[in-house]
């Protein structure tokens, strides 16, 4: 019986908060805050429960974020807004004595540069408040992490070699679109590439190492190394894991559209001065661009998210698979979303259920594969994202 604070009305804050109201058993009161509050009013309509509440906040003001949580009161936040916002709503549960989970970690506004460091820093002051802090817990970073203890936990003495792959096969019927927020994810794949191996981090240019890897029900898609910052933690976590790599699926357009765009500087982060204002280029693309949270309706085909892990069990080498494809109509009928928002959503909401109901403790803060998966992993098919898994068959990424 439990209060939540969902903060961020964009597509996977819409997720969340359905998926919430439809566990009244455990979310017995939400609120739904953004910047902007008819998003959070529209939602709520659209759900038709008296028990979703909605508020307008500045996620980047502590003292609002504060007055806010001391009004409303609740057993945990859940922080779907912007990682640029991640360090004040941080610092406003500290303050209000709040539990903390979100979805992405933090990077600063004005560097294209992402890693846990920031939020690892505040373990002691969570710990020592008695909160419990939940980070990356969405599909990739959340789910690959809990896949990834599933398998060490279950299936594996020592893990060597982990490749995190992501496909989406959907076709939206835009020109050009991204899934989730355009600023974040152009700033995610324009940086360049990591890859943990032996003890290091190897950098590479951007989108600069692809292959084609087959995906469970789609078939062969060019994928493209990237770093991705579950990778940070679990080399931490596992630290017998010898290489760990991240791949993302495009298609040639949006690979074309995307190298136009950086030609002519759209997807510049610096300041330019036009006509007597500053603007951020990368902000004005994003502006001119579909709202990810529009693209649900008609979107059609799958995604495929998993772990391809090879280690040892018992003295032996073992290979292990493990994943979930879904389809982005069976998302819009659940939620009115398409399937990105969906794969991100509906674990965050497993994951403040996992805190809140005692399946997950700590003092501090925990990447997800801190914790026991079993629960997760339980929870994963019964609230919409069934998985999959193949042992000791070669991996489609090897070959």
């Amino acid at each position: 019986m439990s209060k939540v604070l969902i903060i961020g009305a964009g597509g996977v804050g819409n997720v969340v908060t359905r998926k919430c109201a439809a566990v009244p058993e455990v979310f017995t009161d939400i609120m739904l805050a953004s910047r902007t509050l008819e998003k959070c009013d529209q939602i709520a309509r659209d759900i038709g429960d008296d028990r979703v509440k909605t508020a307008q906040v500045d996620a980047d003001n502590v003292p609002e974020l504060v007055e806010l949580i001391n009004k409303f009161k609740p057993d945990m936040v859940i922080n779907v807004a912007l990682p640029y916002q991640d360090l004040t709503i941080m610092e406003a549960c500290l303050e209000t004595k709040t539990h903390y989970l979100d979805t992405a970690n933090y990077e600063p506004k004005d560097v294209a540069k992402f890693e846990y460091s920031w939020q690892w820093a505040y373990h002691d002051r969570f710990k020592d408040a008695g909160l419990l802090a939940i980070l990356g817990c969405g599909f990739d970073p959340g789910v690959t992490g809990v896949f990834t203890a599933y398998a060490a936990k279950h299936y594996f003495d020592e893990i060597h070699y982990l490749d995190i792959v992501d496909c989406n096969a959907g076709d939206h019927g835009k020109a050009f679109a991204t899934n989730f927020n355009p600023e974040i994810n152009i700033r995610e794949i324009t940086q360049n590439g990591r890859y943990w191996e032996n003890g290091k981090w190897v950098e590479t240019k951007p989108l600069e190492i692809n292959k084609p890897i087959e995906y469970p029900e789609i078939g062969p898609r060019d994928s493209y190394l990237l770093y991705h910052e579950e990778l940070e933690s679990l080399v931490r976590h596992f630290p017998t894991i010898k290489r760990a790599r991240f791949w993302m699926t495009f298609g040639k357009q949006y690979i074309n559209y995307l190298n136009v765009l950086q030609e002519v500087g759209m997807t510049s982060i610096k300041p330019v001065n036009f006509k007597g204002m500053d603007i951020v280029p990368l902000e004005f693309l994003k502006a001119v661009l579909p709202e990810p949270s529009s693209l649900g309706e008609g979107y059609k085909g799958q995604t495929s998210i998993g772990c391809q892990i090879r280690g040892i069990k018992d003295g032996k080498e073992r290979t292990y698979y493990v994943w979930n494809n879904t389809e982005h109509a069976a998302a819009y009928r659940d939620v009115k979303a398409q399937g990105i928002s969906y794969t991100t959503g509906v674990p965050a909401m497993i994951g403040a259920m996992m805190g809140l109901t005692g399946k997950w403790t700590g003092k501090g803060v925990f990447n997800v594969e801190q914790f026991d998966p079993d629960p997760f992993m339980e929870a994963l098919p019964k609230y919409g994202l069934p998985w999959h898994e193949q042992i000791d068959e070669p991996l489609p990424v090897e070959k």
